[in-house]
């Protein structure tokens, strides 16, 4: 069974009854999502889509956590927003001045990068939320609990509890009415009144009732339970350091619980994705990042989906934008082929990314990635060849995968930017041993008294490398094979003997190779 649907049971199994399901995830607006916030929204997403399949109706949102302060400057952001940190990410500005906030600016980004995936989210803003009053009686009673949180808190702390502290806690941040930042101390609440009194680092001081101002939130734990309770969510996945035994959940988990007398969602922990090459964690702040956009500019979405679909939340992988690229088109292109040989969770998995039924016909990636940077991506020239070797394409769906390939080795593979040679490497041709030196002689003649035809250029690449030792015409072939790259192009690899001939053109391929 797959993953995705063993939750979806587990939840149903909880509560049998409910009409609707509400899986949640949420980020902060805090830079850039990255591809490893990004598998908070694809677990969610994958456990809502088995929760479909079941025949259950589901809710599924995406909390933006735009009214967190803004903890910390990233690095492509300049340096002077420093005057911004601790005031919300939605009354900060857009440094580069093209939305209303700053949390705009990154919300757009990545409400624009989930809309090529077509899932169906509801987003939730918190900042409407809180400041439209929405959460005011669950701020009223969390303050009137204060105490009995400030305990819980307590109990996952190694620091030792004081009477004088518990009566001075406040689970709740006030951002001041004139600096705008969450430099402030509470100093009472009044559970008559429904206000408390506040002084700012700024010498600002103020008596505010919660019903009248809405400029105040609920810290990070208590905010979690409180908002598991404000929507009824039944699922929710979060990063493995939440699940520790000191942990986010485990602490809201209790808060939910004794609280707001609530059962937490349940709760499927995450691992890591690291940029191949780089142990480190990835960080918005730190520019160490990898986007699901740029994933999109080398993968079609659907690719990119079954990249996590396919893995349990609990296995770390890494993402790399080198020669994986082509294991993973050409595995994900195998897995297709063969759909009725995969097992049930490859198939779902399958299912699940969009692939199945998809429209677009085009040669393997590998194929074409292979000859188009030696056509210097001229699509008429590439189209000639494909069409040449009877390869079958549909014109949008092969420029499209052009477009991938010409991004994907400009920008991470530009050793793959294979060149023609324009005349013949001689040099080179004078270290080769007489055997290799006759072999290309040999095959000069061949290709000369016949047509460019892939199987004919391959009988003719096969009868003069072939021996009685299997082993060693294997080995005989991968030789001239490099010897062929080197004299043709500048690197020792390159597509299939027929295509080189093909791409390059008989008569030039030949000019390359005779050297009498």
């Amino acid at each position: 069974m797959h993953w995705a649907e063993e939750m979806a049971r587990q939840i149903i199994e909880r509560h049998p009854e409910k009409q609707e399901y509400v899986c949640a995830s949420g980020i902060s607006p805090s830079g850039s999502v990255h591809i490893g916030n990004f598998r908070e929204v694809v677990t969610t997403y994958f456990v809502s889509q088995a929760l479909i399949d079941l025949g259950k109706k589901v809710r599924f949102i995406f909390s933006w956590d735009d009214y967190d302060r803004f903890r910390k400057v990233p690095a492509n952001v300049p340096e002077h927003f420093e005057r911004y940190i601790g005031i919300p990410y939605s009354e900060t500005p857009d440094p580069w001045n093209q939305h209303s906030s700053y949390a705009r600016h990154f919300q757009e980004e990545f409400e624009g990068t989930l809309r090529q995936f077509d899932m169906e989210i509801e987003y939730i803003y918190q900042n409407q939320e809180y400041q439209s009053g929405r959460y005011a009686d669950q701020i009223i009673y969390a303050l009137d609990c204060r105490r009995e949180i400030y305990d819980i808190l307590m109990k996952y702390k190694t620091a030792t509890p004081t009477n004088e502290e518990r009566e001075d806690f406040y689970p709740l941040t006030v951002y001041c009415k004139v600096c705008g930042k969450d430099s402030t101390v509470i100093h009472s609440w009044s559970s008559e009144s429904e206000t408390y009194s506040y002084s700012c680092d700024c010498g600002f001081e103020d008596d505010v009732s919660i019903r009248v101002e809405h400029t105040a939130k609920l810290n990070w734990k208590v905010d979690w339970a409180m908002r598991w309770a404000a929507e009824q969510v039944d699922f929710e996945p979060g990063g493995r350091d939440h699940s520790s035994v000191t942990g986010s959940y485990t602490v809201s988990k209790e808060i939910a619980q004794e609280i707001f007398n609530y059962e937490a969602p349940l709760y499927l922990p995450y691992e890591f994705i690291h940029l191949k090459g780089n142990s480190k964690k990835m960080s918005s702040s730190s520019g160490n990042l990898l986007t699901p956009n740029d994933l999109l500019k080398v993968y079609p979405a659907s690719l990119i989906l079954f990249l996590f679909a396919k893995q349990t939340p609990s296995t770390s992988f890494h993402i790399g934008l080198d020669d994986d690229v082509i294991r993973n088109y050409s595995e994900f292109e195998r897995y297709l082929a063969n759909f009725d040989r995969q097992t049930p969770e490859m198939q779902q998995s399958l299912r699940w990314s969009g692939a199945v039924g998809e429209t677009g016909k085009t040669p393997a990636f590998a194929q074409v990635a292979a000859i188009a940077p030696m056509t210097n991506f001229k699509r008429e020239i590439l189209k000639r060849i494909l069409d040449q070797e009877k390869m079958e394409y549909e014109e949008i769906a092969l420029n499209r995968l052009l477009d991938r390939i010409e991004y994907w080795i400009a920008n991470w593979m530009p050793e793959r930017k294979f060149n023609i040679r324009t005349v013949p490497y001689t040099d080179f041709y004078h270290q080769l041993s007489s055997n290799h030196k006759k072999t290309l002689t040999e095959f000069v003649e061949l290709l000369q008294n016949r047509n460019a035809e892939q199987e004919e250029v391959l009988d003719s690449f096969y009868e003069v490398t072939r021996s009685e030792d299997k082993k060693h015409t294997r080995q005989y072939q991968k030789e001239m094979s490099r010897i062929l790259y080197q004299l043709i192009l500048t690197e020792d690899q390159g597509p299939r003997i027929p295509l080189l001939v093909q791409t390059v053109g008989k008569e030039h391929f030949i000019s390359l190779i005779s050297f009498s």
